[in-house]
């Protein structure tokens, strides 16, 4: 399953109302730390296949969701379940931290 690509419109039916936790990938195409992000981000998507959606949120072409969600530097990841952020990771940080996140909001789940 590819990622989804979150916007502005599909930010309510995609996130806040999923049946699956979520983690958003807050990014630009000019951030060079978000290109280093991005593979980790897509390792997860498939490791976690059915357990957690996984996508990506444009910055600079849905500016309504970033500026809800106060997001000021990118990359940032938010973890959201049930419509909430349940954690977040700012900046370019080991997979593992973000493992362990999803971990917790697995683990939390069941």
């Amino acid at each position: 399953m590819s990622e989804v690509i979150f916007t502005d419109q599909n930010w309510e039916s995609e996130v806040l109302t999923s049946a699956l936790p979520v983690m958003v990938d807050f990014w630009a195409p000019w951030c060079a730390p978000c290109s280093m992000v991005a593979p980790m981000v897509e390792e997860i998507n498939r490791e976690y296949e059915g357990k957690i959606k996984v996508g990506k949120l444009n910055v600079d072409e849905n500016p309504a969701v970033a500026g809800k969600y106060g997001i000021m530097s990118i990359p940032t990841l938010l973890f959201f379940q049930d419509g909430k952020i349940v954690d977040r990771a700012i900046g370019v940080v080991p997979k593992e931290v973000l493992e362990q996140k999803v971990g917790k909001i697995l683990r939390e789940e069941s």
